[in-house]
């Protein structure tokens, strides 16, 4: 079995108008809301527990919690003042004693059986991208171990918002974001940036999917653009 972090409390301003009255996550694609095809693909494929970090809005979230009694809202009081390194914060005192996914939680996942894929090591989705990317990526070493999770690169793995550390790694990961907050500046991080800072004590490589399994939708015309695909 395992757990599952699901970040949920940001702002979403790039969907506005939706987003000013129901959080990102919450928003319906093709009448489910993005958040409940993760929770959905996630408690089909072994997971037993999740933990949606709340901020923008969360009481919204209290129908998805009444529904799925394997989640626990928790609350991240400092999401107006701090990057998302706050939200992992937020769950530190349970990220121990199993293995876990930390996920986005506004996707939509079209291929749930992406949370069954076997690890042998902690690791992050990734989608290859041939050409120059903008997004966060990955550079790897020649035994595919990621040396590097940061912005811009060539041919390179792009960061599609899934990743899975096991129970030592999760643990690892609880105590760098822990002495991060003990730091004037950590105020700005992403959480990925302390991965990043850590590699030589996180052991992660690459698990590669398609683009088409995980749906980042981040605007409103990307939204009905893809409803209506989906409609045919």
């Amino acid at each position: 079995m395992a757990k599952a972090i699901l970040m949920a409390a940001g702002l979403g301003t790039r969907m506005r108008p939706l987003t000013e009255t129901m959080p990102k996550p919450m928003v319906e694609v093709n009448g489910t809301p993005m958040v409940e095809t993760v929770v959905k693909g996630l408690l089909a494929n072994g997971v037993d527990q999740i933990y949606v970090v709340v901020g923008y809005l969360k009481e919204k979230f209290a129908p998805l919690a009444e529904k799925y009694p394997e989640i626990v809202l928790v609350e991240n009081t400092e999401y107006t003042v701090k990057n998302n390194i706050s939200s992992i914060h937020a769950v530190t005192d349970h990220m121990h004693g199993d293995d876990f996914f930390i996920c986005e939680a506004d996707l939509y996942v079209s291929d749930p059986s992406i949370f069954a894929i076997p690890h042998k090591q902690s690791c992050y989705y990734g989608v290859m991208v041939k050409g120059h990317s903008d997004d966060w990526v990955f550079d790897q070493d020649e035994n595919g171990r990621i040396t590097r999770v940061g912005k811009y690169g060539d041919d390179v793995y792009n960061m599609c918002g899934v990743s899975w550390f096991n129970q030592q790694d999760i643990e690892t990961l609880r105590d760098c974001i822990l002495k991060e907050y003990e730091h004037e500046g950590h105020e700005q991080l992403f959480w990925d940036e302390v991965v990043d800072r850590n590699l030589d004590i996180l052991n992660l490589t690459v698990c590669p999917i398609e683009r088409k399994q995980i749906i980042e939708i981040d605007t409103v015309d990307e939204l009905r653009e893809f409803e209506s695909k989906l409609l045919g």
